[in-house]
């Protein structure tokens, strides 16, 4: 349960919108479970100083988060650091079937997995995104079709909810600024 004295920033970097929804929605539910939330697009908020924990969220791109969260992550690692994080992506990984999907769906990318690692995030939740069809290369298509992977709007949001609940079980008002 929050005080009134703590404070959550949720950020998130989006390239077509889906996880702007996602951290907004995010941002919804923890303020919906008693804790205080300030929620904006990470260009926005220059540092994580002055809140008690941190949401980040990025589109998955090239197998690496959004370059603007990578550099706000470099820049404000000190403070990640000693501040509990949650990180998420959006991405096509998570929602590949088959052989082949199976093996991909679960894996780290190794740029995710090394900032994850420069800031300890309490928990990092890869999330199925939106996969546009649209303008999609051939070979795209076809890589996508081999992985198992399919177009449209893929994003579980009662498993988004699940994982929301477990951030806002955390005890916010304990955490020293």
């Amino acid at each position: 349960m929050a005080t009134d004295a703590s404070r959550t920033l949720v950020l998130y970097a989006s390239s077509g919108g889906s996880t702007k929804d996602v951290a907004e929605f995010v941002a919804a539910r923890l303020r919906a479970r008693g804790v205080a939330v300030d929620v904006h697009g990470v260009e926005e908020v220059p540092d994580a100083h002055g809140y008690d924990a941190v949401v980040l969220g990025s589109a998955v791109h090239d197998e690496a988060l959004l370059p603007a969260v990578e550099h706000f992550v470099l820049s404000n690692c000190d403070a990640l650091r000693v501040t509990p994080v949650w990180v998420f992506s959006l991405g096509v990984g998570p929602s590949l079937r088959g052989p082949v999907g199976h093996l991909l769906r679960d894996a780290v990318p190794p740029r995710i997995a090394e900032l994850c690692e420069l800031i300890g995030p309490r928990d990092y939740h890869a999330f199925a995104g939106v996969v546009p069809r649209a303008n999609a290369p051939l070979i795209a298509r076809l890589v996508l079709r081999l992985c198992g992977g399919r177009y449209g709007d893929l994003r579980d949001w009662p498993a988004i909810d699940a994982w929301t609940s477990h951030i806002a079980a955390y005890p916010h008002g304990a955490v020293a600024a």
